[in-house]
């Protein structure tokens, strides 16, 4: 049985996209399917409550142990090992963590559904090479891809990036759970990006482990076009360059388990980014919001829980914020939050995280959110997790079919979720969520997930 890179949430995280299908709908009502009267998570309960008897057995039964050691160590990623299992030694090889290639598949269901989303599905493959001299990672989605490549030039880094979100599909706003049709658009981004790093190893030495700082000039090209339902009065701005720079700071020092969840340690960073759109009319005429600056940073621990000494429970924790200068936001420049499993991927840490809720992408021009749990090695390869996340946002809504404004929005969300090894050195995230209504603005709801991660 070996570890299984993780789960790919960068991908989770941007890829996941509507639509599911749905008829013709009112848009006077601000929205595009039935009205639905389910109270949110009328289906999925049962499931929950008959998941929570067996969750609190294996946890009071912990049927491994390290072999002919009294004292049991959590197996550690990429190291080999040897646990003592149901009366049986299971032997756990190395993995070169250095050199990975995983896929990912799964999908979510939605109650109620977010507008007319009711399953979302994911797809994405992983690319990870590492070497004295060079540093490469793809996340790759088709639509949806963020590739960077550095190479160390005698104590610098220099680094390339490319990232694009060009979804084939148009994005809605949502108003109380339902779409508004005429806020629909197409719109997308394509980046490259340039300069100059430094990086170094640091505690616990990992191939993930380390401080790195980056600064970068960006150039790409911003598009947007409507579609047959977009509303005749909806601002459309037009097709531009664009142009800038980022200040970007990272530091992990996390220890990972076999699963690649995170075990031990800090991580930590943030993005100070300048953007100018170079053919850009606001919507109220002028240049608008055609300079701006973004920041955005985060911190992820995991710990032990105060008062127990053993190494199968962990505390987890996970702070996000991000911020748009002089209140120059907008629907296109927004910063994406997403429901996704506990992060635990070198990149993936810096991406707004809460949650375990899934969801489409939801646009914010400032947001924060705190994340807390606690998780619980059943044995060497499951573990049970709850978390709990509290969210603040300053979200895009549909005031009117042809209007998208932002609104501060605060709530709170929790997640039971699962992971486990599988056959085929593979891994499973299975997870129930509750979100108590900002992300299908107003309107509560939760989720079922099941995701698999196959190392290739």
């Amino acid at each position: 049985m070996t570890s299984v890179d993780g789960k790919t949430t960068g991908t989770w995280r941007r890829v996941v996209r509507r639509r599911s299908g749905g008829g013709e709908g009112d848009e006077e009502r601000a929205g595009c399917g039935a009205p639905r009267s389910v109270r949110s998570g009328s289906r999925l309960s049962p499931l929950l409550r008959g998941m929570l008897p067996f969750c609190i057995l294996c946890a009071l039964s912990s049927p491994c142990r390290a072999a002919g050691e009294g004292e049991y160590h959590t197996p550690l990623a990429g190291e080999p090992g040897r646990v003592t299992f149901m009366g049986r030694e299971v032997e756990i090889p190395a993995v070169d963590r250095a050199r990975m290639n995983s896929i990912t598949l799964g999908a979510s269901l939605l109650e109620p559904p977010q507008g007319q989303t009711s399953a979302l599905p994911v797809a994405a493959f992983f690319h990870r090479r590492v070497t004295e001299r060079s540093h490469a990672r793809a996340m790759i989605a088709l639509f949806v891809n963020e590739i960077e490549y550095d190479r160390d030039a005698g104590g610098l880094d220099l680094v390339a990036q490319f990232e694009n979100e060009t979804l084939p599909v148009a994005e809605r706003e949502i108003n109380h759970g339902e779409e508004v049709r005429g806020t629909s658009l197409y719109f997308g981004t394509l980046v490259g990006a340039a300069g100059v790093g430094y990086r170094t190893p640091v505690s616990p030495f990992q191939v993930d482990n380390d401080f790195r700082v980056q600064l970068l000039a960006r150039a790409g090209y911003f598009y947007a076009h409507r579609e047959g339902d977009t509303s005749p009065g909806l601002w459309v701005p037009p097709d531009t360059a664009l142009l800038g720079a980022r200040l970007r700071c990272r530091f992990d020092g996390l220890r990972r388990n076999l699963l690649e969840l995170p075990h031990k340690g800090l991580a930590a960073g943030f993005d100070a980014d300048f953007t100018h759109r170079d053919r850009w009319r606001g919507e109220e005429g002028g240049s608008g919001n055609r300079n701006y600056a973004q920041f955005r940073g985060h911190l992820v621990g995991a710990y032990g829980v105060p008062g127990i000494s053993s190494d199968r429970d962990r505390f987890l924790f996970a702070l996000y914020g991000g911020i748009t200068g002089a209140g120059k936001g907008d629907r296109f420049n927004a910063f994406r939050i997403n429901g996704t499993p506990f992060p635990s991927e070198q990149y993936d840490l810096a991406w707004p995280h809460y949650s375990g809720v899934v969801f489409d992408q939801v646009l914010a021009r400032g947001y924060a959110t705190a994340t807390a749990g606690y998780r619980r090695e059943l044995t060497f390869f499951l573990y049970l997790s709850a978390l709990g996340s509290y969210i603040w946002a300053d979200r895009s809504r549909a005031e009117a079919v042809d209007r998208v404004t932002f609104r501060d929005r605060q709530g709170g969300a929790a997640t039971v979720a699962l992971d486990s090894a599988f056959l085929w050195n593979s891994s499973l995230y299975l997870a129930w969520s509750y979100e108590s209504g900002v992300m299908r603005e107003g309107r509560s709801g939760s989720g079922f997930t099941l995701m698999w991660n196959k190392l290739l």
